[in-house]
């Protein structure tokens, strides 16, 4: 079984498991996944190991049932044991098929009591998050309140009045990421956000083009009008840092491209680059914490450094909206992201409401 189908059956498995609904805790999600997987290793080889048996035993009663066998003479001191073939198969089948399913339960209660400790790493990081978060509450609202002073203080005619109201945007900006955290940390989510996706994706091109203008990187935005169901502050974060996966891995020269695509359901967003793709890593675990592909020999050079966060944060905001984050192809001729998050509530009867206008 290649690791990439067990991947996908782990993880077809982990959500399963969640039968009361849509899991859209990616540390409890993650956890599932990494016991479902050990267990199918450990059931895998066990099985194999207890189908050996079986055959070996079913190999060793047909030899005794050749004619060779059949006719030789006993000696005075053998003794002969005379068994049914069927009766025989069978019990051999049954221990055989209980040993496989008492294999597969020791398999998961060994897998639970191990990948605990990565649990509690877990949930003692997501507390982390919170107190800091909660820390840097009051004095970004301090910040932002004197920025807010200084922009009252500076005429509109002022050539620095630019500056000051980018300052108050950013401050507005790190003020919704900490809130962002904090939600995330608490494992909440707000049922209805809603985040214009042709701004965003705007704002992400100018924001980011200087990055790649800077790493001699063309940014292509395609954007288009829908709204996602994700606050704004959200779908920015996740666009921003897939972009910017996409620019760190594209070497000098090569193209970022972003594209979107809506349905009744689900907005779709893509991010394409002509990087030399994953390397280094299994692609199903580019969106782990801390994980790292190794880097290859076209921007080796580069001096972007990543702590493996950005693509981890994108999950974990898709998963607790009900979407998803996933690597949709990578070869050697670049990779491509896809981010699936749900559409706003209201995003088809605004729609509606611009075609009357």
């Amino acid at each position: 079984m290649s690791a990439g189908w067990r991947s996908a059956i782990a993880d077809g498995l982990a959500r399963w498991s969640f039968r009361s609904g849509v899991e859209t805790d990616p540390d409890r999600l993650a956890y599932r996944r990494s016991v479902i997987g050990i267990a199918l290793r450990v059931a895998v080889v066990s099985a194999a190991l207890v189908i050996a048996i079986i055959v070996l035993v079913v190999a060793y009663v047909l030899w005794q049932l050749t004619p060779n066998q059949l006719h030789e003479q006993p000696g005075p001191t053998d003794i002969h044991i005379y068994l049914d073939t069927i009766d025989l198969s069978v019990a051999v089948i049954g221990v055989g098929g209980l040993a496989i399913i008492l294999a597969g339960i020791a398999a998961w209660l060994i897998a639970r009591r191990a990948v605990r400790p990565i649990a509690e790493a877990a949930r003692m990081q997501r507390t982390f998050v919170a107190d800091a978060s909660h820390e840097l509450r009051t004095p970004l609202t301090v910040l932002n309140a004197r920025v807010q002073r200084l922009q009252r203080m500076t005429p509109d005619n002022d050539r620095r009045r630019p500056v000051v109201d980018d300052l108050r945007e950013d401050t507005q900006i790190l003020i919704n990421i900490v809130n962002d955290l904090l939600e995330a940390a608490a494992g909440t989510a707000d049922p209805d956000g809603s985040a214009d996706l042709r701004a965003a994706m705007d704002s992400v091109h100018r924001d980011m083009n200087v990055l790649a203008a800077e790493r001699g990187v063309t940014l292509d935005v395609e954007p288009i009008d829908a709204r996602a169901g994700v606050s704004e502050t959200q779908l920015r974060r996740c666009l921003v840092a897939l972009t910017d996966n996409a620019i760190g891995h594209t070497p000098q020269g090569g193209h970022v491209r972003i594209t979107a695509t809506t349905t009744a359901t689900r907005v779709t967003i893509r991010v394409a680059d002509d990087g030399p793709g994953v390397v280094g890593i299994e692609p199903t675990r580019v969106f782990d914490r801390f994980a790292h592909g190794a880097p290859a020999d076209a921007i080796a050079t580069s001096t972007r450094t990543g702590y493996g966060i950005g693509l981890a944060l994108v999950r974990d905001i898709a998963v607790r909206a009900g979407g998803d984050a996933v690597i949709e192809r990578t070869d050697s001729s670049g990779t491509i992201f896809a981010l699936y998050l749900p559409t706003a509530p209201d995003s088809g009867s605004e729609h509606d409401r611009k075609d009357r206008a």
